[in-house]
């Protein structure tokens, strides 16, 4: 029972903490708030599937790019469904041509991606409409941004916790394991992958979308930042990313993390970031939770 009430308490909890704390408090909540959800999407395809995608920020730059370009034409709502369509039909373009791939070439395809757009949409900026960068002008406070991403993120965790008990889940993690015995035991690869990385997409298209008004101005430059990519993947990694709550444990204290050492390196704190990577990697290859959950094993075994 208490499991059962523990996840509502502390939604509710965390709904009301704005109204507890400064300006900069704030911020650091939609930013965690934020990460949390790219963590969890991230980890929806790529946690069960072991398909490392560094396209994260593709998704979320495009929504982003999404409410600047509509937020004048149309109601906010709309701008968010616009922004869910758009990502779900480049994942659609991107996983029926890619998803075949597997290992480095994935990866190197999915980081490719996120340059391939932003160089796209810089080219139709410059060339079509004669500007490089757009201005967001939406009546949305800082709270409400904080609220709706806390809510797309208690939805993707709560939707994972229904794929990982269904046969979607089972599908995905059967793949994981070993493409070939997914396939002789009749899993259709291409289209469990494409649905998991489908659902995938839209989340991280929604977040960039629910926050680009915090930006104000956007360019290409500013949505479509690498570093994105990268920290949703250590966040998801250390936390451990096949686990419910993995990527939400490693994404709090590395955002945080992040934010003190771009504070306080700002030269510097790439570099440092890319030791934590290696870190991560070598040191709990499996992630936090998996690691304690064994050392737990092993001292009820003894």
């Amino acid at each position: 029972m208490i499991r059962l009430l523990l996840p509502p308490a502390a939604l509710a909890l965390l709904a009301v903490w704005p109204m507890m704390v400064s300006d900069y408090g704030l911020g650091l909540l939609i930013g965690a708030a934020t990460y949390v959800t790219l963590a969890s999407a991230w980890a929806l395809f790529s946690g069960q599937t072991h398909y490392v995608s560094l396209a994260t920020v593709a998704f979320y730059g495009t929504g982003a790019y999404a409410v600047a370009v509509l937020n004048e034409a149309l109601p906010y709502p709309a701008v968010l469904l616009c922004a869910a369509l758009a990502g779900a039909a480049m994942a659609l373009a991107v996983g029926l041509s890619t998803l075949r791939l597997r290992g480095v070439y994935f990866v190197i395809f999915s980081f490719g991606l996120a340059e391939l757009v932003r160089q796209l949409i810089t080219w139709y900026e410059v060339n079509v409409t004669g500007t490089l960068g757009r201005y967001i002008f939406l009546d949305v406070t800082a709270r409400g941004i904080y609220w709706q991403m806390l809510a797309l993120g208690a939805a993707t965790i709560a939707l994972t916790a229904w794929i990982n008990r269904s046969r979607l889940g089972m599908a995905l993690r059967v793949i994981g394991d070993d493409e070939e015995v997914a396939a002789h035991s009749g899993i259709n690869l291409a289209r469990t992958k494409l649905a998991a990385f489908v659902l995938s997409a839209v989340i991280l298209t929604l977040a960039g979308a629910i926050t680009s008004p915090r930006y104000v101005y956007v360019e290409p430059s500013i949505v479509f930042n690498p570093t994105v990519s990268f920290l949703t993947v250590i966040m998801a990694l250390l936390g451990g990313a096949n686990r419910l709550w993995g990527p939400a444990l490693g994404a709090v204290p590395l955002f945080l993390a992040f934010e003190w050492l771009s504070a306080h390196f700002p030269d510097t704190y790439p570099v440092l970031l890319g030791l934590l990577f290696i870190g991560v990697v070598f040191l709990v290859p499996q992630g936090i939770l998996p690691a304690a959950e064994r050392l737990m094993r092993r001292r009820a075994g003894a």
